[in-house]
């Protein structure tokens, strides 16, 4: 006799073979299995470190004590991290035709890193820097952060992670572009986020709205699994996704 996760397994793959517009929707809990811990909850990026130093104002108020966390959050530490299983079988699938698009809320690359190509940054990317006098991008490699606050190389500008920080608004491409698939998907996969952050939260929910079904990957309920959810896989998202791509496979030599 099947288990519950199994049943839901096969469920969600039978769903899946079945989309017209497969999209996907990530936030931290993916990360994990690449060592990257999530900003809430137990062991959380937010219990360690001050939220203020992500806060535009206190930023451009005070650029090195900001830049003395964000150095070591983001590029001594996450640096070093590497794509797990879950970000790989999503860049497969998109490579098969398969997967539209990623709306993901993370900055840390590694979708990217995984080979996907259309993936919409809602919060921005930790792997380039832009500068605040004149707008100039760098990859965040070619960026010496040996001295902080690291300066524009072409006007001595304070240099910023291209990434959101609270008291900034979303960029207005991938506003539209996570607009546009939350209207269109008719199959949307819900992926390491609890929901609560928002506007990005609204994606999901929107998508729902508008007919597509969801499926959802967390270990536990987020505030999507009550009201939004059509399928809930519980587990780790590089187990859940591999299991779920081994069934594919299975599905579409019937």
């Amino acid at each position: 006799m099947l288990d519950l996760l199994e049943l839901n397994l096969k469920k969600a793959a039978q769903i899946i073979a079945e989309a017209k517009h497969l999209a996907a929707f990530t936030g931290a809990g993916i990360s994990v299995e690449s060592g990257i811990p999530s900003y809430r909850g137990q062991g959380g990026i937010w219990t360690k470190y001050n939220p203020q130093v992500l806060d535009i104002n206190f930023f451009q108020e005070n650029p090195e004590e900001s830049w003395k966390h964000i150095r070591n959050v983001f590029y001594d530490y996450f640096a070093k991290a590497q794509p797990n299983a879950a970000h790989q079988i999503l860049a497969k699938w998109e490579q098969e035709g398969r997967l539209k698009s990623i709306v993901t809320q993370n900055i840390d690359n590694l979708h990217h890193a995984a080979g996907n190509v259309n993936v919409i940054e809602f919060h921005g990317n930790s792997q380039v820097m832009t500068c605040t006098k004149c707008a100039e991008k760098y990859p965040a490699k070619q960026v010496n952060l040996d001295k902080i606050p690291p300066k524009c190389p072409k006007c001595n500008g304070l240099l910023k992670p291209d990434f959101i920080f609270f008291g900034e608004g979303i960029p207005k491409d991938a506003f539209e572009q996570s607009d546009f698939e939350s209207n269109n998907a008719d199959v949307f996969l819900v992926i390491g986020t609890t929901g609560e952050v928002y506007p990005a939260a609204e994606i999901p929910k929107n998508a729902a709205r508008n007919g597509a079904k969801i499926i959802e990957i967390n270990p536990e309920d987020s505030a999507f699994t009550r009201n939004f959810t059509t399928v809930h896989l519980k587990g780790k998202a590089g187990e859940i996704l591999t299991r779920l791509d081994e069934i594919l496979q299975t599905i579409v030599k019937e």
